[in-house]
């Protein structure tokens, strides 16, 4: 297993859309394998392929951090295809570092995905975890969280964006 650099705004792979998975191999498996330790190292509770330069439509959410196995979930090809209530709560992206700021969010999913077998599961998330996928998913279709923003919170994090920006030019 290796750590995986993590791709920082505003790098352009962070805005592609991801393609789907089609070859369920060990490559994949070592590619989540890597990307789960790069996770756990960071520490965050997610991460999706792009944040890590590959652009394929993977992402794997933790809310141990590594401490409970029963809480890793790896999501191949995943879609959301339905969402409940609504829930503001803040969030943070270990592509856009030092920077949180509330996001609104359904606060229940269901999202059906494959694992590394390539077999096809449906997963019921709620509070954390659903707002965890919903980050991660948005990822894999080039969209970050502060694009959820309105208002003045869009604002600040614009100034945040800048800055990282002035940052990864220096």
């Amino acid at each position: 297993m290796a750590r995986l650099p993590i791709r920082i705004y505003p790098d352009p792979v962070l805005r592609v859309r991801c393609v789907e998975v089609e070859t369920f191999d060990e490559e994949i498996a070592t590619l989540v394998a890597d990307m789960k330790e790069t996770m756990i190292a960071a520490p965050g509770i997610g991460l999706a392929a792009p944040q890590i330069g590959v652009e394929s439509r993977i992402a794997l959410v933790d809310l141990s951090v590594g401490e409970e196995e029963s809480e890793f979930y790896v999501l191949i090809n995943p879609e959301i295809t339905s969402g409940e209530g609504e829930g503001v709560e803040a969030e943070g992206c270990l592509s856009i570092p030092d920077f949180t700021e509330k996001v609104t969010r359904p606060t229940q999913v269901s999202v059906t995905y494959q694992d590394l077998h390539g077999e096809r599961h449906t997963l019921q998330a709620d509070g954390w975890l659903a707002r965890a996928i919903c980050h991660e998913l948005d990822h894999l279709d080039g969209v970050l969280f502060v694009d959820h923003l309105k208002g003045l919170r869009r604002e600040r994090a614009k100034r945040a964006l800048r800055r990282l920006i002035r940052e990864q030019e220096s």
